[in-house]
């Protein structure tokens, strides 16, 4: 059946049917095919890290300190580039092509990552990484906001950003054995390490092609009947285990199709300046932060603490279960005391957190064991307020730009303070001085308290509103 053209105004109940439904198995079905991406990423960065010392020796790739910095920018990069790329495709293509694709990408260049034989290669199939890994962000994120229920998109949203520790924990303690030379030789369990990403990867593939297309999307592309279809595949697998209650009244909704950038620059930078304002502000902050610590948590515990490289997975894995159980426990407070309070006390409190554990580490109060609690604390309240950032971006606009939207927010997030802040950490690290990696740590600070002043004076109440009403036609 043709589609309807862009601009004709239809009446359709199913935005309301989706939200109206209780939480079943087929939602945890959604939750786990789709947020493996979030776990995906966790793995693979802190594999990287973990692997950076044995990728220099000679029977490996014998990289250079400089080499390795090359591959894990060249992974950024590429994260970069596919956030913008199949954050648009998302939108004109759909969501379920998008997320298959991506994963496919991902899955196809961590698998080469581990068949690498120099620097070149291993740089390339890292940019490749990256580029499925942004690219997943658009199109999950996106997918995910539009098949759950407006009542849990705060708490669900959150708990699955927030596996990106558990993708940590899982690369941390793997390397405990893979990096293990009485276990494994380095020349082959560097490789088995990247075949881990792509293992868990494949088993997920097969879930994501039972997953329908988004409901919403089909709509404001005009594929009524197609959505109808997808919405009552949807209810039949819910009725399986949970009773429906009754379906909504039909809502006004204008067919948009696929938009161009100068519509999306409009939405961003006219009609919702205020919220494009806060994004970039909620972005930038918790990407600095975050890679500003993570980045060079092995340096300043070996630096300062004498750690050796093979005993940093054990440092991580308190640091992972901090920032996993974070979003997890406080999560459903942003669906019951709300997103601008919650946003800007968690924003807040890290920051004045983070602070704190700063100039304790300048004074020399802290030993490896209490500067790993002390992260751990300040990243249990942090990883809930990076969260909420994601969810800010994917829910406070339309539909129609909404893969792109994210990917924007995303590639500006990480190329300012996602790429900066390693490289202004690891200089400040080298100079040895304590005084100057505080003063990193108190800029970062600052970043996360200006933030959540920006939050309780422009966010928005979006807790347990449809997509829709945040973004009612005009």
């Amino acid at each position: 059946m043709t589609p309807l053209v862009p601009g004709t105004r239809i009446e359709t109940d199913l935005p309301g049917r989706l939200d109206r439904l209780p939480w079943s198995r087929w939602h945890w079905r959604v939750v786990i095919a789709l947020g493996v991406t979030w776990v995906l990423d966790g793995l693979e960065v802190t594999l990287v890290g973990a692997v950076a010392s044995v990728l220099g020796e000679t029977d490996t790739l014998h990289l250079s300190e400089r080499e390795i910095g090359a591959a894990a920018s060249a992974y950024l990069f590429g994260a970069i580039a596919g956030a913008l790329i199949f954050g648009r495709l998302t939108d004109s293509l759909g969501r379920k092509k998008l997320f298959l694709v991506t994963l496919g990408v991902y899955l196809t260049a961590t698998l080469l990552t581990a068949l690498s034989f120099n620097f070149w290669t291993f740089a390339l199939f890292r940019a490749l990484t990256g580029a499925g890994i942004g690219g997943e962000y658009a199109a999950i994120n996106s997918a995910i906001d539009e098949l759950l229920p407006a009542r849990v998109r705060g708490r669900a949203d959150l708990a699955i950003n927030g596996t990106y520790w558990l993708g940590t924990a899982i690369g941390a303690a793997s390397t405990l054995v893979l990096l293990d030379a009485d276990l494994i030789p380095h020349r082959f369990g560097w490789r088995l390490a990247f075949g881990l990403g792509a293992l868990l990867g494949g088993s997920i593939l097969i879930i994501r092609k039972h997953l329908p297309e988004s409901p919403r999307w089909l709509l404001l592309h005009g594929r009524v009947p197609e959505a109808q279809a997808s919405v009552e595949e949807i209810e039949r697998h819910v009725a399986e285990s949970v009773e429906l209650p009754p379906a909504p009244p039909p809502r006004p909704l204008v067919v948009k199709g696929s938009v161009g950038f100068g519509q999306i620059a409009h939405v961003l930078l006219q009609k919702h300046r205020k919220r494009t304002a806060l994004g970039l502000s909620l972005m930038i902050a918790q990407a600095f932060a975050y890679n500003a610590i993570f980045f060079t948590y092995a340096l300043v515990l070996a630096r300062f603490y004498q750690i050796p490289g093979d005993k940093v997975g054990l440092y991580l894995l308190p640091f992972a279960a901090g920032n996993l159980l974070g979003p997890l426990v406080l999560g459903h407070l942003f669906d019951s005391i709300g997103r601008r309070k919650m946003i800007a006390i968690t924003y807040g409190l890290s920051g004045i957190l983070l602070a704190i554990t700063g100039l304790l580490f300048e004074r020399g109060l802290l030993t490896a064991t209490t500067q790993t609690a002390l992260w751990s604390a300040v990243f249990f309240v942090a990883s809930a307020a990076a969260s909420s950032a994601y969810l800010t971006v994917s829910e406070l606009f339309p539909v129609e730009l909404r893969g792109m939207a994210i990917a924007l927010f995303y590639a500006v997030g990480t190329a300012t303070g996602g790429l900066a802040a390693p490289a202004i950490f690891g200089a400040l690290i080298q100079t040895g001085s304590r005084a100057r990696v505080m003063d990193g740590y108190l800029f970062g600070a600052g970043l996360m308290i200006a933030a959540a002043l920006v939050a309780a004076i422009i966010g928005v109440d979006a807790e347990g509103k449809s997509l829709e009403e945040l973004n009612p036609d005009a």
